[in-house]
């Protein structure tokens, strides 16, 4: 079978494992179901955004949709087995009522901030009693824990889903930058999260071991490109490691700067800037 195919063949296995039927499926992913069929038929490809939306709902990743594997090697770098989402090893799944408490929570995180969240505004919105959110996280810290490893395997999934098929470095290091760009909808949900998970690590040391293997992986993810590009004769960089510091950590601070709504921060101006290190630092290694 060739990539495509095995992608359908693991797509249906996961559609027979899940609840309902495949219009249920369909809907629940955000998928008219006559394009569903005619993805697992092959006379359509999976976008990259349903391939987010399967692995989402299925608590799987893109990358074991693609290669059949969590670990496997792949454009982007993976995530330590610490920053993981908690799930079923043998069938790539979570429990329906995990995922859709932690996908409410990680909402409303992002929407409120983690202090201004109670279990009970996780519970009344879920439909379901603060018990049975207890039952899944003991404690609300252990709610951040895992928003933060939903914030992990997003991006990882939406960087394989959007980068397995780009071969070249350059483009591939300007795709990473627009899906880091924390533009309105989930993006800016993710750097919402991500901004009230380090003020917490600032305060709480038990947190920064999560946190590290966490941002490593984003880490590691822009330093396997820039090298890639070295290989490739596109970026003239001298050093890899000091462009990948300085790189994303102009990523933080414009992002913050744009969360933040410093005035003249937008988007289009973190893109801008962005781009413009990118092409002066990395692409022609200007000092």
């Amino acid at each position: 079978m060739d990539e495509s195919e095995e992608l359908r063949t693991r797509v249906r296995e996961l559609i027979r494992s899940m609840p309902g039927a495949q219009r249920e499926f369909a809907a629940a992913i955000g998928l008219d179901e006559t394009k569903l069929s005619k993805a697992l038929t092959g006379t359509r490809r999976f976008s990259p955004h349903e391939l987010v939306r399967v692995a989402e709902y299925c608590g799987v990743t893109v990358n074991w949709l693609l290669n059949g594997s969590d670990d496997a090697k792949t454009v982007t770098a993976v995530p330590a087995l610490a920053a993981r989402p908690e799930s079923d090893p043998e069938h790539h799944m979570q429990s329906e009522p995990r995922r859709r408490i932690l996908e409410t929570a990680w909402l409303l995180i992002a929407e409120r901030g983690y202090h201004r969240v109670r279990i009970a505004d996780i519970a009344k919105a879920c439909g379901t009693s603060t018990a049975t959110i207890h039952y899944h996280f003991p404690s609300k810290a252990e709610v951040l824990n895992e928003a933060l490893r939903r914030n992990v395997k997003l991006a990882f999934d939406r960087q394989v889903a959007e980068l397995h098929a780009v071969d070249g470095a350059h483009d591939r290091l300007l795709k990473l930058v627009e899906l880091q760009l924390p533009a309105d909808g989930v993006l800016r949900a993710e750097w919402s999260v991500w901004l009230q998970v380090w003020n917490e690590v600032s305060l709480a040391p038990e947190l920064r071991s999560l946190y590290t293997d966490s941002y490593d992986r984003w880490y590691r993810t822009i330093l396997m490109t820039i090298r890639t590009g070295q290989e490739q004769h596109a970026f003239r960089v001298a050093d890899p490691e000091a462009a990948t510091e300085q790189l994303t950590a102009l990523i933080d601070g414009l992002g913050i700067q744009v969360l933040t709504r410093k005035p003249g921060s937008t988007v289009a101006t973190m893109r801008a800037h962005l781009h413009d290190f990118i092409e002066r630092s990395i692409v022609k290694g200007a000092r």
